[in-house]
């Protein structure tokens, strides 16, 4: 769905690149994730791939389309939640959806559905100028899904949300996985990554430094760990353990061997801990 090679973006021709010669591809139905703090290239390669920026360097084929040269129909296939709301103040919720609609040239989803879908039953004829600025973000995600896109932009999709409707955000997510849809997360939450992606990114300064899958990124770069509280001597003493050490793993079998065990847990290193390890950058 998205073919990427040796694009390169820059604002200020004295300047450094925002996007420097990165290349990747994005398989149909997968779930991709691009990781980085702010300032990482992560916006300037969307507005690329989305047509919000004009392709300056490289080649970029997006839903079955050459971005170099513009042809309206490619939008049809594709959706856009922008992580900062965009939405018509002056229109109530339904009326913004139901404009939005005729933009497009195929079948469009019902307007109140994808209100109620994203928890926004009962303010379908408010003003969305009157919305938080969580509802306008839900506004602004039911809308990118009016025209049931077969590539889906999703930017910070969860941001400022509170965990249940977040919960929720990611439970639509996952449904239209399940329908086929791929999708191409931006974030910086390494957590909704790690939940959602098929495969991440890490991006830095611009450039990509690895691509892999959530679950080989946490075997390459992760530590196996076993945290363990034990009674000793009438005392509660805790220890980690790691499990690829012969020597711990002997001790750890002494402790549950003469020891009464009262908690024990295993432990991988997250996504954001292995983005530090490899890129030797935080997220913020």
């Amino acid at each position: 769905m998205i073919s990427v090679k040796n694009l390169s973006h820059l604002y200020n021709k004295e300047g450094k690149p925002a996007v420097n010669n990165i290349s990747f591809e994005v398989e149909k139905g997968e779930t991709f994730g691009f990781l980085g703090p702010s300032g990482a290239g992560k916006s300037t390669t969307q507005g690329v791939l989305t047509g919000l920026l004009k392709l300056q360097k490289g080649e970029v084929n997006v839903a079955g389309y050459d971005v170099s040269h513009v042809q309206n129909k490619r939008f049809n296939k594709i959706g856009v939640s922008f992580e900062q709301s965009n939405v018509y103040g002056k229109l109530t919720a339904k009326e913004n959806l139901e404009f939005y609609a005729k933009l497009f040239d195929v079948e469009t989803r019902d307007a109140q559905e994808l209100i109620d879908l994203v928890g926004l039953s009962g303010k379908e004829n408010v003003r969305a100028g009157e919305f938080s600025k969580g509802m306008k973000h839900r506004l602004t995600f039911a809308r990118s899904m009016i025209n049931n896109p077969e590539l889906w932009f999703l930017d910070e999709p969860t941001t400022g949300l509170d965990p249940a409707i977040a919960a929720t955000i990611k439970d639509i997510i996952n449904a239209q996985k399940a329908k086929g849809t791929t999708a191409f997360l931006t974030t910086h939450n390494m957590y909704i990554a790690d939940e959602l992606c098929d495969r991440v990114a890490f991006i830095i300064d611009g450039e990509i430094k690895l691509i892999d899958t959530p679950k080989n990124l946490k075997l390459k770069y992760g530590q196996k760990l076993v945290d363990v509280e034990y009674l000793e001597g009438g005392k509660t003493k805790k220890e980690t353990f790691k499990t690829i050490d012969e020597a711990d793993r002997n001790k750890l079998a002494e402790v549950i061997k003469k020891h009464d065990i009262q908690t024990m847990h295993t432990k991988e290193a997250t996504l954001e801990e292995i983005f530090i390890q490899v890129t030797g950058r935080g997220l913020v």
